[in-house]
């Protein structure tokens, strides 16, 4: 295997491994805000609230579930519109012309395209975090007011 082959396998590798790293980390987070989410509805739903602290809270909330949002896009498959690489594309071919692509190697497009996707992928899911992050903080700043509202 020449190194250009070796490079090119190992970058191709490496993106695919990266979009599967956004979809795990994507999902850790859906269940974390979903847990958080849970707990903020059992702790404050029987709960009168100081006006701040629900304020807070629901911003928090607010923020939280934008979030979701977020990440459920970013998990959203890409098959629709023009398939320019992988199954989508295949699904369009027929046979003979699958084969016909696979005997040129199209690897350094299909890397290119994949990078993109890895990209806006990691995007979304720092855009996000800062939510998660900012909401987080609402809640604990709404934690803070009923406690010491309550004291």
């Amino acid at each position: 295997m020449s190194a250009l082959e070796a490079g090119l396998t190992a970058a191709h590798a490496e993106v695919k491994a990266e979009i599967a790293r956004t979809d795990t980390k994507t999902s850790l987070l859906l269940a974390f805000i979903g847990a958080v989410l849970a707990g903020v509805w059992t702790a404050a739903r029987d709960v009168r609230l100081p006006v701040t602290a629900s304020v807070a809270g629901r911003l928090g909330v607010l923020l939280l579930v934008v979030a979701a949002g977020l990440l459920l896009r970013a998990v959203r498959p890409r098959i629709s519109g023009a398939a320019v690489a992988g199954f989508p594309l295949w699904a369009t071919l027929t046979a003979d012309e699958i084969l016909a692509r696979l005997a040129h190697d199209e690897r350094g497009q299909d890397i290119v395209n994949l990078s993109r996707i890895a990209v806006a992928k990691y995007r979304t899911l720092r855009r996000a975090v800062d939510l998660v992050c900012a909401g987080g903080m609402l809640l604990i700043t709404a934690a803070a007011f009923t406690i010491g509202g309550a004291a």
